[in-house]
C-alpha cells in the first residue's frame, strides 16, 4: 500500500515538474522582453537627461542580451558622439550598418566625419545615405555643407535646392539664400528671402486656415 502511495506521489510530482518547467519556459521570453523594454526606457531617459554613464550601462546590457541589436549600437554611437568620443562612435555606427544597413547609420557616420573635418569621408557617407533614402531635406543640407567645405559650390547649391524642393519653409529658403549670397548670386538670394518672409506669420497673429471649396453636386 505504501509503495503504491509513493508511486502516486512520484507521478504527481513528475507531472507538476513538467508543468512548472513548461510554464517557466513560456515566461522566460516575456521576462527578457520586459527587462529589455525597461533598459530602453532607462537609456532614453538618461540620454535626454545627459546621464551618459547610466545610458551607456543600459545600452551595453541590452547588447549583452541581444548582441545583434543595430538600434542599440546606433544609440551608443550617438552617446559617444555627444561625449566627443568620435572613434568609438564611428565604430558603433559601422557595426550598426553591418548588422542592419540604414541611411541613419551612414548619415551619423557622415556627421562625425564632418565634425572631425574629414570632409571627403563625410561626403562619401552622406552620398551612401542618400542612395538609400533621399527624401529628407536634412540629409541634403548636411551633404551641401560638406561640399562647401571642400570648395564645391555647384554641388552645394544643387543639394540645397533639392532640400528646398523636399521641404520648402523659411528655414530651408534662408539656408539656400545664404548660400546664394556666398556664391555671389544676390538676385536669387533676394527672391528667396522675399518668399521666406511671406511664409513667416507674425507673432500673435492667428494662422489663416484655407477652407476647402464647396462642391455642388
Amino acid at each position: 500500500m505504501l509503495g503504491l502511495l509513493l508511486l502516486a506521489l512520484a507521478a504527481t510530482w513528475a507531472l507538476y515538474q513538467k508543468q512548472t518547467i513548461a510554464e517557466v519556459a513560456l515566461e522566460l521570453p516575456s521576462r527578457v522582453t520586459h527587462k529589455l523594454d525597461r533598459l530602453w526606457e532607462i537609456a532614453q531617459e538618461s540620454l535626454k537627461d545627459k546621464k551618459y554613464l547610466r545610458a551607456e550601462k543600459a545600452l551595453l546590457t541590452i547588447l549583452r542580451v541581444d548582441e545583434r541589436n543595430a538600434t542599440a549600437y546606433n544609440r551608443l554611437g550617438i552617446l559617444y558622439a555627444k561625449q566627443q568620443a568620435y572613434e568609438d562612435a564611428i565604430e558603433c555606427f559601422e557595426i550598426a550598418q553591418s548588422l542592419e544597413p540604414s541611411a541613419s547609420s551612414l548619415h551619423n557616420v557622415g556627421l562625425i566625419y564632418y565634425e572631425t573635418e574629414q570632409y571627403d569621408k563625410a561626403i562619401l557617407a552622406f552620398e551612401q545615405a542618400l542612395e538609400i533614402e533621399e527624401d529628407l531635406a536634412a540629409r541634403h543640407i548636411a551633404y551641401a555643407k560638406a561640399h562647401e567645405k571642400v570648395g564645391n559650390t555647384k554641388k552645394m547649391l544643387t543639394a540645397l535646392e533639392r532640400a528646398v524642393e523636399l521641404e520648402k519653409n523659411p528655414q530651408t529658403l534662408t539656408i539656400l539664400a545664404d548660400a546664394y549670397d556666398r556664391a555671389g548670386q544676390s538676385d536669387l538670394s533676394t527672391e528667396l528671402r522675399l518668399q521666406a518672409s511671406k511664409m513667416i506669420v507674425p507673432e500673435g497673429q492667428p494662422k489663416r486656415v484655407k477652407q476647402p471649396r464647396r462642391v455642388v453636386m
